[in-house]
C-alpha cells in the first residue's frame, strides 16, 4: 500500500514538475503609471484621518495585474495544474492559499475603520472628479509557490495624498519566506500541504504589518523618507 502510494505520489511530483504553474508579475510603481507628472511633497503633518473624513482608492496597475495572476493562479490549481494526479489535500491547499481578492479586501476593511467613508474609484480620472479629502494608491504584489521556486512573498501598501494629489506618507507590510522545494525528496503529501498552506500564513502576515504600519502612520506624523526622495518633487497639477 504504501509503494503504491509512493509510486503514485512521485508520478504526480514528475507530472506537476512539468506542467505550467503562473509566475509571480513584477512589481510596477505607481508613481511611473499613475501620475503623468511628478508629485509633490504635502505640507500635511500626518494623514487626515476620521469619521468626517472622505477616503479615495485606486488600485495600482501592478495590483490588478496580481488579482489576475492570483485568478490563473487559483484557476489551474483547481484544475489540479492539468494533472489528474493531484491528491485532494494538495490541490485544496493551493486553491485555498490563492485567494485573489484577499488582500484588497483586508486593506479596504483596515480603511474602513480609520476613515468616514472609503470610496474605490476606476481610475484616477473618476478620483480627481469627486474630490475624496485624502486619496490612497494600494498597491499588492504576490509571490507563490512554483515548480521552479518554493520561495514565497507578499507585498502590500498604500501610498497617501492630501486633497491635491501632494504625497503625504505610505503604511505597507511586507513579508517573505523561503522554503526547501515543495517537490524535493518525496514529501509526503501532509508535508506538501503544510509547506503549501504558509502561502496564506506569509500572506496574513504582511497584512498584519500594514494594520501595524497603518495605525502608526495615522497616529504620527510623517517623516522625511518617502517614496520621494529619489525623485524631483514637483506639483501635480
Amino acid at each position: 500500500m504504501k509503494l503504491a502510494f509512493a509510486s503514485t505520489l512521485a508520478i504526480s511530483v514528475l507530472a506537476l514538475s512539468a506542467c505550467s504553474v503562473p509566475t509571480a508579475p513584477k512589481a510596477v510603481s505607481s508613481l511611473d503609471t499613475l501620475f503623468t507628472q511628478p508629485v509633490g511633497r504635502s505640507s500635511a503633518a500626518q494623514v487626515q484621518s476620521g469619521p468626517g473624513v472622505s477616503l479615495g482608492v485606486v488600485y495600482s496597475p501592478s495590483t490588478l495585474t496580481n488579482r489576475q495572476y492570483l485568478r490563473d493562479y487559483q484557476a489551474n490549481a483547481g484544475t489540479g495544474f492539468g494533472q489528474s494526479l493531484l491528491v485532494q489535500p494538495i490541490h485544496d491547499a493551493y486553491v485555498n492559499t490563492s485567494k485573489p481578492d484577499m488582500a484588497v479586501d483586508w486593506v479596504k476593511a483596515s480603511l474602513q475603520r480609520q476613515f468616514g467613508s472609503v470610496t474605490v474609484y476606476p481610475d484616477m480620472q473618476s478620483l480627481r472628479a469627486a474630490h475624496p479629502d485624502v486619496v490612497a494608491i494600494v498597491d499588492a504584489h504576490s509571490q507563490l509557490i512554483t515548480s521552479r521556486s518554493s520561495d514565497i512573498k507578499a507585498d502590500v501598501s498604500a501610498d497617501f495624498y492630501d486633497a491635491k494629489l501632494n504625497y503625504i506618507g505610505t503604511a505597507k507590510g511586507s513579508e517573505a519566506k523561503e522554503l526547501t522545494p515543495v517537490w524535493a525528496d518525496f514529501k509526503r503529501s501532509e508535508e506538501i500541504v503544510a509547506d503549501i498552506n504558509q502561502q496564506q500564513d506569509v500572506q496574513v502576515r504582511a497584512l498584519q504589518k500594514f494594520d501595524q504600519s497603518l495605525s502608526n502612520l495615522l497616529t504620527r506624523p510623517t517623516d522625511k523618507v518617502s517614496m520621494l526622495d529619489s525623485k524631483q518633487a514637483h506639483k501635480l497639477y
